[in-house]
């Protein structure tokens, strides 16, 4: 008996859903495309909010800034919940080996009494902020407009949660259960922390969602990050043997370089749109600099000592640089 195998092309009977079909024209959606666009609660939402009843449930108009398209605000990374969970789960098989190598190899008892001081008295506090960063970004997920800026969001939210706990684990490490007692004791009442933790708490309670994420994701983790864990743990730690540290610290310093991309992007897109968006963009990146530079020098003061003014205004002009090269003139 003979068998005859051939290939059958079935045409579909449509390209992708309408609304995608509408946006893109008649041809075949990515996946980020399917799980992102118009999707949007709009219509039929049946009440105002009893805390504001002026407001739409989702409203454009709590934000100063004004697009024709919020869905312009896309990730260039194109993550959904597939590729969000496939990429983090990668890394978190980064971090559980070099959590696991740093342990097993005894190289958290190595590290001097004084670069163990220095680690958990600037990195076990942070656990803090990243929590306030968490509940920010929360808060731009529900009350932004447009799944694309949303979702990443959300995923930013979620990332940060990580974080503190990665900052956990290292203090439970280096220190156990006291190192975690004393960092929540720095960050309530120790007056190095006072100014970071009042620029989380008033965070907490920006109603512009566009605004809290100039404010959380390009001003404060704009110098945070590369002061923290670029300067001071990879530069300043590792250089005096405290390798061991920036190991644990890997997904930080990824993590950020990869997030820069999303918010120099949404921050581009958003400025190109008008002058009035670039002008309020300027405005809101000024005021929260400032603050942000007085939030986090007394911190790396403890690690850097009289140093600690040069190398901010040197990461300040780095971040300057940063904004404006996404048409934000400061």
């Amino acid at each position: 008996m003979a068998i005859e195998l051939r290939t059958v092309t079935i045409k579909p009977r449509r390209q992708a859903y309408d609304h995608l079909v509408r946006r893109f024209g008649d041809k075949p959606a990515s996946r980020y495309q399917e799980a992102s666009y118009d999707i949007q609660a709009a219509e039929n939402l049946h009440y105002k909010p009893t805390w504001d009843p002026g407001q739409d449930l989702y409203d454009t108009k709590i934000t100063k800034i004004i697009m024709q398209d919020w869905y312009a605000l896309k990730d260039p990374r194109q993550f959904y919940y597939n590729t969000y969970t496939l990429t983090r789960a990668r890394q978190q098989e980064t971090a559980e080996a070099n959590f696991n190598f740093v342990e097993s190899r005894g190289l958290a008892d190595m590290l001097p009494d004084a670069l163990r001081d220095v680690a958990l008295n600037v990195l076990v506090p942070l656990r803090h902020a990243a929590w306030g960063a968490n509940q920010s970004n929360t808060f731009i997920c529900g009350y932004g407009y447009g799944t694309t800026l949303t979702q990443a969001c959300m995923y930013h939210a979620m990332d940060n949660l990580g974080i503190a706990q990665y900052l956990s684990r290292l203090g439970l490490l280096l220190g156990d259960i006291d190192a975690l007692n004393a960092g929540k004791e720095a960050w309530l009442n120790g007056a190095a922390w006072q100014p970071l933790r009042r620029y989380v708490e008033d965070c907490l309670v920006l109603r512009d969602p566009i605004e809290l994420f100039v404010a959380q994701n390009l001003a404060l983790d704009g110098l945070l990050y590369p002061l923290v864990y670029e300067c001071i743990v990879d530069r300043h730690l590792s250089a005096k043997g405290g390798s061991a540290v920036a190991m644990l610290c890997q997904f930080m310093n990824d993590w950020f370089d990869e997030t820069r991309k999303w918010v120099d992007a949404v921050l581009k897109t958003a400025a190109s749109e008008s002058e009035h968006n670039r002008d309020t963009l300027a405005q809101w990146a000024r005021h929260w600099i400032d603050r942000a530079i007085a939030a986090v020098s007394p911190i790396v003061e403890q690690a850097l000592g009289a140093d600690t003014g040069k190398v901010v205004q040197e990461y300040v002009a780095a971040l300057h640089a940063r904004i404006q090269k996404n048409g934000i003139p400061l």
